[in-house]
């Protein structure tokens, strides 16, 4: 018995997403791969035969090796810079970002949408336009407050903290519309107070968009550079894994071997915990997605 034309069309076409999506993993794995071969050659192989294999795996081993014991890099010290400020900046982002959400839904003024519109403005504005603004307003608060903001903790994660929650506030926002407002009046009755209603209720809830915030928030704030670069500076005491990376290229000379094996090194945890978060992640999503 033949097959159908119907059939055949399905077929056809479930062969060609599967060679396009095969084709869009090559595209994407491409830059990856180019990064692990050219981390175990030497300067020399590296510009002179960027796209072939090294004929020497060890090299990574001894790149890697010398990038631990380098004082300019301090791997294992900006590696716990990194994590501290990414780990402090979700947190603070997801949650207050989550309440102002939740008020500015709830709260039916004239000034709430006008606050909201505010937080949407800065999705708005590029961050190229408030750099210079930026370090001024950081010396400005120095100067009112005593209190030191540039190459400190708590003066890069109130950066991101400032940069992150428009796009949060913005997507929590419209999530926390589909909430049926009986849920919080049944609370309350029951003897909820505002902030057990918001943690015990409303954030439960919000799992789906603070997983999506929580991966979107944490590759940015994990890679960045810019930022870290204005506030805490490329000799500051405290210093992130770009940072770190950046000590490697110097204005005359560029050891590529060094610099293609930290950006390996500092890729690679942010894989790893992603692929062994994914199920948790899309567990999250799709759990939110039928209440």
């Amino acid at each position: 018995m033949s097959t159908s034309p119907i059939k055949k069309k399905r077929s056809f076409r479930r062969l060609f997403l599967e060679l396009f999506g095969i084709g869009l993993l090559l595209l994407f794995f491409f830059p990856f791969l180019i990064v692990i071969i050219n981390s175990a050659k030497s300067a020399t192989e590296i510009i002179s035969t960027p796209l072939s294999f090294p004929t020497d795996w060890s090299n990574l081993l001894r790149n890697i090796t010398e990038i631990l014991g380098r004082n300019n890099i301090d791997y294992f010290s900006s590696f716990f810079n990194s994590i501290f400020i990414t780990s402090v900046s979700l947190i603070t982002i997801g949650v207050f970002s989550a309440m102002a959400a939740w008020v500015l839904v709830r709260t039916k003024t004239k000034y709430s949408m006008f606050i909201f519109l505010f937080f949407l403005a800065g999705m708005v504005i590029p961050f190229q336009v408030v750099m210079l603004p930026l370090v001024r307003l950081l010396e400005t608060l120095r100067s009112l407050t005593g209190i030191q903001f540039k190459d400190t903790y708590h003066g890069v994660i109130l950066a991101y903290i400032g940069f992150g929650a428009p796009l949060s506030v913005f997507l929590f926002h419209g999530f926390i519309k589909s909430i049926p407002l009986d849920i919080e009046e049944a609370a309350i009755i029951d003897g909820c107070t505002k902030p057990q209603v918001f943690f015990k209720i409303v954030l439960p809830v919000l799992k789906p968009v603070f997983v999506t915030l929580l991966v979107l928030n944490g590759m940015w704030i994990w890679n960045d550079y810019l930022l870290p670069v204005l506030v805490i500076g490329l000799g500051g005491s405290v210093k992130t894994l770009p940072l770190s990376v950046a000590n490697l290229a110097g204005f005359y000379d560029k050891e590529w071997g060094l610099i293609l094996t930290s950006v390996l090194m500092a890729a690679l945890p942010v894989l790893i915990l992603f692929l062994f978060a994914q199920k948790h992640i899309i567990k999250g999503m799709t759990s939110g997605a039928i209440k």
